[in-house]
């Protein structure tokens, strides 16, 4: 595993994390942006995905507060187009997991009231809950 040493003076505590969850190296990235301009949500991003590894080798604070995390669909388009095979789509997969752990349940099951759930299709309780609960 990587170990990045940032501005802050510690080891990259959450860059091996997710290296582990993603199964990636990101030392391999070498910032070319191939991910980034085939993206096709690269413009709705606050960080573009090659910017976003490298603040993860470089433990830049407030990588999990990053909208891109929520942004990206898991097209996989980056990854087909990666030089360096690293799967992007299973990074940020990797991050929003490690953020959603962080904050705890968001969408507390026994609070949505029985009307809501006879109304909601199934997929979008499903969805939610996966989205909203670490």
């Amino acid at each position: 595993m990587t170990i990045a040493i940032g501005a802050n003076g510690q080891s990259g505590v959450l860059l091996r994390r997710v290296e582990a969850l993603s199964g990636q190296r990101l030392a391999q990235c070498y910032q070319c942006g191939t991910c980034a301009a085939g993206c096709p949500f690269a413009g709705a991003m606050d960080v573009l995905p090659d910017r976003l590894i490298r603040h993860l080798l470089f433990d830049v604070p407030g990588v999990l507060e990053r909208e891109a995390l929520w942004v990206c669909v898991g097209c996989e388009l980056c990854a087909q187009r990666c030089p360096r095979g690293i799967d992007v789509p299973r990074v940020m997969e990797a991050l929003r997991l490690i953020a959603l752990r962080a904050r705890g349940d968001q969408l507390p099951v026994a609070q949505i009231p029985a009307a809501a759930l006879q109304d909601l299709p199934p997929i979008a309780l499903v969805a939610s809950l996966r989205r909203q609960t670490g």
